[in-house]
């Protein structure tokens, strides 16, 4: 039986969650949800069933959604069985601790928080979970082709090119350049051969990274070069990661432009990447300067 995404919420988002399964489902995507034939006989072994089935889980997070027994018994099966997680956040001023919050350490949320205020905050949001979905299990869903009743909407063939991205792209937020290895190499003191890494109106074919796990940290190896992002004094890459590329990647807070915006924190140096002047510099605390658009 084909994988699915399971929607795990709390019975106070219903009608939000009903919305964004009708969306991924018209989108062509795999999608189980309770109320939509999720639950069929005994519910414990239906949620059960839905979880083992499931290449990806989608937790609504919110207060109730961590107050509740039968939410912390699904995410938490699913986490033990190394389901891949895409949250999605739905309350203000709010960051998930207890139970929840462990499960969750270090995932990149999707924000959907006052997302419903408007048609063209709910799409924006709508993308950004389907582009996180493809990118972390893309591999593993079968995607519908888009029903031909429905390919002259505005904007249905943006919608549905549900394609799995080879990598990440940094865009800045306030430079709108992208991150890129430059190709050129530096030899540092420590005898190292390092790229340099610039800033540049096109991403081209060094502009995209993968992203690897480490221990409680992420990896970016670009895309081309297989270079590991890296900052200290300068940004650069190197052949193979060490302290100074490890990297923390939040969704970024603050933001209200509904596009994908996150924060990039080294965690060696405890400093954000942020763009000031067209170059790269390490702040010790959060302004507009440190903030990045996912591509």
């Amino acid at each position: 039986m084909p994988a699915h995404i399971m929607l795990s919420y709390q019975w106070d988002d219903q009608a939000l969650v009903k919305r964004i399964y009708d969306r991924l489902i018209e989108d062509g995507l795999p999608v189980w949800m309770d109320i939509e034939g999720g639950v069929t006989g005994n519910i414990n072994d239906a949620m059960a069933a839905g979880v083992e089935e499931a290449a990806v889980i989608c937790p609504f997070m919110t207060p109730a959604y961590q107050a509740s027994r039968s939410c912390k018994r699904e995410l938490s099966y699913a986490d033990s069985r190394e389901v891949v997680t895409v949250p999605v956040m739905l309350a203000q001023n709010w960051e998930a601790s207890e139970w929840l919050g462990l499960v969750t350490a270090g995932l990149l949320w999707v924000d959907f928080r006052n997302a419903e205020t408007n048609n063209e905050h709910f799409e924006r949001c709508l993308q950004s979970l389907e582009s996180e979905i493809m990118y972390n299990a893309g591999h593993l869903l079968v995607v519908s082709e888009v029903p031909e009743d429905v390919t002259d909407e505005p904007d249905a063939c943006e919608r549905r090119s549900l394609k799995r991205k080879p990598g990440r792209r940094f865009l800045h937020a306030q430079a709108m350049l992208y991150i890129r290895e430059s190709g050129e190499q530096t030899l540092n003191p420590d005898r190292d051969i390092r790229s340099k890494v610039e800033l540049h109106e096109e991403p081209g074919e060094h502009g995209s990274w993968e992203e690897h796990k480490g221990n409680g940290c992420k990896y970016f190896r670009n895309v081309a070069t297989n270079g590991y992002l890296g900052s200290e004094d300068s940004v650069y890459t190197t052949a193979s990661p060490a302290e100074t590329e490890e990297w923390l990647l939040l969704a970024d807070q603050m933001d209200q432009s509904y596009r994908r915006a996150v924060i990039i924190k080294n965690k060696h140096t405890g400093r954000f990447l942020a763009v000031i002047d067209g170059r790269f510099v390490g702040l010790t605390s959060y302004t507009e300067d440190c903030k990045w658009f996912l591509e």
